[in-house]
């Protein structure tokens, strides 16, 4: 059984589709990633999956600009589609979203501890931070300092940390290197190859196609709102249609 598994997943905002019928699956423990152009719906996937796109559907509901989303998200063997974002965070599906987005005006520490917010075990809460701050020593260095007085890495590290504070079974992180000078992204995809090693589900939308295909046991291609093609990166780097048309290479 997977841990995660898209069916037919649609996502359209008024007039506009933005997923037209996504499927897809991530076993435990696997490494998944999700690449494509600029605008094939790879965010609003990862937003669906995680609850986000519902909650602002409730939120726009009887007003303009509505919000339509169909298909069915199972995680755990579950069906999870219908259920609040926490909910979903709680049985250990967490999205890392893009650009960062700290709470700037907490400090290190205190954003971590937020992360840990809908854990009820302090024991627990006490274990993770000290494997967030193994895995990125930057943030024990600055753990009294003000997010928003963080570089851009930083906050990357930061949120990628503060989403491991509740006990994740599958990461959802949505580009993580946007916007980072090359070093930094090394030390970022490291912790990432880390978390994962250590037994957590990843699954990456990236715009660093090589950098996905290194890591992922399996990818996904978006277009458009659909996926276009699935495979190891073997196989996919040997589709000269994929590999032209739709990752850039």
């Amino acid at each position: 059984m997977p841990l995660l598994e898209v069916r037919d997943l649609a996502v359209r905002y008024d007039k506009a589709v933005i997923l037209n019928g996504v499927s897809l699956q991530s076993a435990e423990r696997e490494f998944v990633g999700v690449v494509g152009p600029n605008g094939a719906g790879k965010s609003t996937l990862l937003r669906a999956i995680s609850g986000l796109v519902r909650f602002e559907q409730r939120m726009k509901r009887g007003t303009a600009g509505e919000i339509a989303l169909e298909g069915e998200v199972r995680f755990a063997g579950e069906r999870i589609d219908q259920l609040p974002a926490h909910e979903i965070r709680r049985r250990g599906l967490v999205h890392c979203p893009e650009r960062r987005r700290p709470f700037r005006e907490l400090t290190v520490l205190e954003n971590l501890l937020a992360g840990a917010y809908l854990s009820r075990d302090a024991g627990s809460s006490a274990r993770q931070l000290e494997r967030c701050f193994a895995l990125f020593p930057r943030l024990a260095e600055r753990k009294e300092q003000v997010a928003g007085t963080l570089s851009g890495g930083e906050q990357q590290m930061l949120s990628t940390a503060r989403a491991l504070m509740f006990e994740a079974k599958l990461l959802a992180i949505d580009e993580p290197s946007l916007g980072l000078a090359p070093r930094i992204r090394e030390e970022l995809f490291a912790a990432i190859a880390r978390i994962h090693t250590d037994g957590v589900a990843v699954l990456l939308v990236e715009q660093e196609v090589g950098q996905v295909f290194k890591m992922a046991a399996r990818s996904y291609v978006l277009s458009q709102g659909r996926v276009i093609a699935a495979g190891t990166a073997a196989q996919l780097m040997g589709d000269e249609t994929v590999r032209a048309g739709y990752l850039g290479l």
